[in-house]
């Protein structure tokens, strides 16, 4: 179907729909803005990803050297989100701080309950703000975002009850229209998957020790290293659950890519490698809470 402007110039349903979601994505782009002028210094944790990058970005626009990044350093994090943190505080020009933090030597973080998310954030968000306050920068932020609402995330209680600010969740950025804004920016790290700490790969119930982490972690290497993006190793004891973007499915279970897979996987420990016909589903593991409450 063919509409027609005031100007004679034809359009289509898509320019439209088009048209009309760039307006409401600039609408929250504004109040974003808005949100951060608010701010006379400002700290952002800075994971490495695309929601805390544009949320860096934007507040380096206004703020410049009153804004300093914040990375946590932990077994939990994959190490290459770091460098991505690094990398992009260089480019923009942004004086960055790594703080290594102690989930790890947490019982409540280790016993793996439906609140580790609750008390990882709480132990991560307090040490950076008490190296703040040494600091003199008063507000600290994070990047959820408005998709985070709907699904468990006991962390961001754990924001809010500590004062940490949520700017892009505050202005209704999705997660879509943040990695169109990033893209737009030219921020290398629009199209990157999203990245969850390791320890989300472990069941509710079962305790988190540092050999289930760094089993994990090469695991999820190897995938990486053969070229698959955005998966995830869900760890079930002796058998390691796939999780691959379903236009990953194909290659990953053929051979030879298939064998070589499962002989790497099973040299770290793995007695059986299982893929997961649903595909890489976000937070699946938190399907389990009711039972294990």
């Amino acid at each position: 179907m063919i509409f027609w402007d005031l100007g004679g110039v034809p359009t289509t349903v898509t320019y439209w729909k088009k048209t009309c979601m760039q307006a409401s994505i600039e609408a929250k782009k504004k109040i974003l803005i808005g949100i951060l002028k608010s701010y006379q210094t400002l700290a952002v944790a800075l994971s490495g990803g695309v929601d805390s990058a544009l949320l860096l970005a934007e507040a380096h626009d206004i703020l410049g050297d009153r804004l300093i990044a914040v990375t946590a350093r932990s077994p939990i994090h994959p190490e290459r989100e770091i460098a991505d943190a690094a990398s992009l505080c260089n480019d923009l020009g942004v004086a960055h701080r790594v703080i290594d933090t102690a989930e790890l030597d947490q019982a409540d973080f280790l016993a793996n309950t439906p609140q580790r998310c609750f008390v990882c954030k709480m132990t991560m968000f307090g040490q950076i703000k008490k190296i703040l306050r040494e600091k003199g920068v008063e507000y600290l932020v994070h990047g959820a975002n408005a998709d985070d609402n709907s699904d468990y995330r006991p962390g961001l209680h754990a924001a809010r009850e500590l004062g940490i600010g949520a700017p892009l969740m505050d202005a209704g950025l999705t997660k879509n229209e943040i990695r169109l804004l990033a893209k737009d920016r030219g921020l290398r790290v629009w199209n990157k998957p999203a990245m969850a700490c390791l320890a989300t790969r472990i069941p509710y119930g079962t305790p988190i020790t540092n050999r289930l982490i760094e089993q994990i972690r090469q695991a999820e290497m190897v995938l990486d290293s053969a070229g698959f993006k955005g998966c995830r190793v869900r760890h079930h004891g002796a058998i390691a659950r796939l999780e691959v973007p379903l236009d990953q499915l194909v290659r990953l279970m053929s051979d030879p890519t298939r064998g070589r897979l499962v002989a790497k996987l099973q040299a770290l420990g793995f007695s059986h490698v299982c893929v997961d016909l649903e595909g890489y589903v976000r937070g699946s593991m938190n399907r389990a809470i009711e039972t294990v409450l």
